[in-house]
């Protein structure tokens, strides 16, 4: 077997879970996780973790920039930010007009571009007290979370046609896509949720080269020294490589987070100690 990451283009309508689930039985490999879930109602680039030594490496990848493509509609606002919740349809405040492009552009890039405050849906999988939001929500209990600050990078108008408008969003971590097409509907005075969504980059993974779930083949799995070309490399020798499998520390000056290296293949994680030595974090 190969341990690496599989690109996925993930449909609308199965959960992550359930391409994880997919990918397992069509491999016949029960160690496969993921980089980050994508919800439901959106498709795109779902990055697979495959094999037990590939899931151990999937704590450096947990920071990764996304870019999606995502269809904003004006008008109407959702209980659960998306088109997957409640709709309802709101009337024109008076004295309120339509919104032009030039207009548009200036409020994305003056509050919605950089470091922002944002609060996520109440339909998501953010933690309150130990339970998910989603699951208070469904029970009909009030949930009440805080704002967090979000990076984005970039939020470039891809075409607008009021009451339509379709984004590509670059951002960092825990960017919740939903919450921007709300912001975005209260800041314009319409109301606003997110109509559709593609997940176009990981990193530095594309979409462009991710098969469908049914297409997932061993072959088609990135080897895991391939993944980790890009992280500082440490070589041992056979003897280092046994003390670290052992856990013992070797004599070797690192800064970081590093990726120790045998015979032309990764074997450890490791993370620099007080005394100057290396510790195995991670033995892969």
């Amino acid at each position: 077997m190969r341990h690496g990451f599989l690109l996925i283009n993930k449909p609308c309508g199965p959960t992550s879970h359930d391409i994880v689930a997919s990918v397992r039985r069509i491999l016949s490999e029960k160690s496969i996780g993921h980089l980050g879930t994508l919800d439901p109602a959106a498709e795109g680039l779902l990055v697979l973790a495959v094999g037990a030594k590939a899931l151990k490496v999937v704590e450096l990848f947990q920071g990764l920039s996304k870019e999606y493509v995502a269809d904003v509609r004006f008008g109407s606002v959702s209980t659960t930010y998306d088109r997957e919740g409640v709709i309802e349809q709101l009337d024109p405040k008076p004295g309120w007009m339509v919104p032009e492009m030039a207009a548009l552009q200036r409020l994305i890039a003056e509050k919605f571009t950089g470091r922002i405050s944002q609060v996520p849906p109440a339909a998501s999988a953010v933690h309150i007290g130990g339970e998910r939001a989603y699951r208070k929500m469904r029970q009909g209990r009030a949930v009440d979370l805080p704002p967090r600050d979000v990076v984005i990078d970039e939020c470039a108008i891809l075409s607008y046609e009021h009451p339509d408008l379709v984004l590509r969003v670059r951002c960092g971590s825990g960017t919740y896509i939903r919450s921007l097409a709300h912001d975005l509907g209260i800041a314009l005075r319409c109301g606003g949720y997110l109509s559709a969504l593609r997940r176009t980059k990981v990193g530095e993974w594309s979409s462009e080269g991710a098969c469908s779930p049914d297409q997932a083949r061993w072959t088609s799995v990135i080897p895991l020294k391939e993944v980790l070309q890009s992280f500082p490399r440490i070589d041992l020798s056979e003897e280092e490589a046994k003390d670290i499998g052992h856990g013992k520390n070797i004599r070797q000056p690192i800064k970081g987070i590093a990726i120790a290296w045998c015979a032309e293949l990764p074997v450890a994680i490791l993370e620099p100690m007080p005394d100057g030595s290396a510790h195995g974090r991670k033995v892969l």
